[in-house]
């Protein structure tokens, strides 16, 4: 049986030892697959999250648990997997709970601050008392809404929700969901570096990920990011080998059953397990010490008959 882990050691020895954990957003069965091929191919603890449009479109949250569930057990994942509830609302975060998940983000990002701490801390309340961790934002993440990104993070928001007691801290840095938009000015490291030693011990998230220059994300493990999500990277590569296979004629070969969505698919999920593995490389994130497991998969097994 697939066992989810609540990511707590996890994170803190991140933020301890100058590393991150990628928090990958799953959207369908394949990207599933890719997430947990690469995390077991490199032997490295992963997160698997899911949004609330993701879930919705997946089939209802508890498909979600089961489909990650499921393909752990199909494929002998033995490293430490997380099942996050990304970008959740009060209601969301309640039904992952009772669900199940091991992890949950409410984001109160658009409550007022006092609202958004009180729902927190019954969030964490409940959820504390199942063993599921529980991540909360502070400032408000950019939504394509030009270079500046979304409002700033203070540092004494991030005091009082770590009082509370949030496992993982997002802030809004400059940071920006989506793709970024070529005048984008940048993370805020000054902001960022206040908030990390304000508090020390706490894991920061970088929502947004996907698109930042690969020297401002190390630049951010450095001062304290344990937790970096990713979504439209891998979106867009998925994009890119689909297209590709489709523009070389591959999917009308109908002696090679080009068409059968096995074989459409395979470039695109295989994309996202080498653009997994290569982040995983420069986030630091160390292999689990279980040097006795063969972490190879047959990748043809997404394309059999």
């Amino acid at each position: 049986m697939a066992y989810f882990d609540n990511g707590n050691q996890i994170f803190k020895d991140a933020r301890k030892n100058h590393y991150a954990v990628g928090a990958y957003n799953t959207n369908n069965l394949e990207w599933t697959r890719s997430i947990l091929r690469a995390a077991q191919e490199t032997r490295t603890p992963v997160l698997i999250q899911v949004s609330t449009g993701a879930a919705k479109y997946m089939g209802g949250y508890k498909l979600v648990k089961d489909l990650v569930a499921d393909t752990m057990d199909s494929m002998n994942i033995s490293v430490p997997v997380v099942l996050n509830l990304d970008h959740g609302d009060y209601e969301s975060a309640i039904e992952c709970i009772k669900l199940g998940y091991s992890s949950v983000m409410f984001d109160g990002h658009k409550l007022e601050t006092e609202e958004n701490l009180a729902k927190t801390k019954e969030i964490i309340k409940l959820a504390h008392a199942r063993g599921i961790s529980v991540e909360a934002e502070i400032g408000k993440i950019g939504e394509n809404q030009g270079a500046e990104g979304g409002e700033l993070a203070s540092v004494e928001d991030a005091k009082a929700f770590v009082a509370a007691g949030v496992d993982k801290l997002a802030c809004g840095i400059g940071n920006i969901h989506g793709v970024y938009p070529a005048d984008w000015k940048g993370l805020n490291f000054d902001r960022l570096k206040e908030i990390a030693e304000a508090v020390p011990e706490t894991p920061l998230v970088l929502h947004g990920g996907s698109g930042i220059p690969r020297e401002q994300v190390e630049k951010a493990i450095s001062l304290g990011i344990a937790k970096i999500n990713i979504n439209t990277e891998f979106q867009l590569a998925f994009q890119k080998a689909t297209r590709d296979y489709i523009l070389a004629g591959k999917d009308e070969d109908k002696n090679a059953k080009g068409y059968d969505p096995r074989k459409l698919l395979l470039p695109g999920a295989e994309a996202i397990t080498d653009a997994m593995k290569e982040m995983i490389s420069w986030m630091g994130t160390p292999s689990i010490d279980d040097e006795s497991h063969d972490a190879s998969f047959d990748r043809s097994s997404l394309n059999e008959e």
